[in-house]
């Protein structure tokens, strides 16, 4: 699972707030909402987070995969072989 909490430390730290990305970057408020959400966001959208807090990937997300996660996966590659 993906999480977001990476992003609210580093935009704490660097002061920015969520009013200035949504209406001086142009950040969309339906992706804030997906991001306390822990749904899903672009690639783009990642990219230009990370240009405008100038910091990497991991200063925004972090990824954990849930019990639930991987056992559907377990459940895929017992499948494949059995092909």
């Amino acid at each position: 699972m993906i999480s977001y909490d990476p992003f609210w430390i580093t935009m704490k730290e660097q002061k920015v707030t969520q009013y200035q990305l949504i209406y001086h970057w142009n950040i969309s408020s339906n992706t804030i909402r997906r991001m306390k959400r822990n749904e899903p966001i672009s690639t783009t959208t990642l990219n230009e987070l990370c240009l405008i807090l100038n910091c990497s990937v991991d200063k925004i997300l972090t990824f954990a995969p849930t019990d639930e996660e991987l056992e559907l996966l377990e459940q895929c590659k017992t499948k494949t072989k059995s092909r």
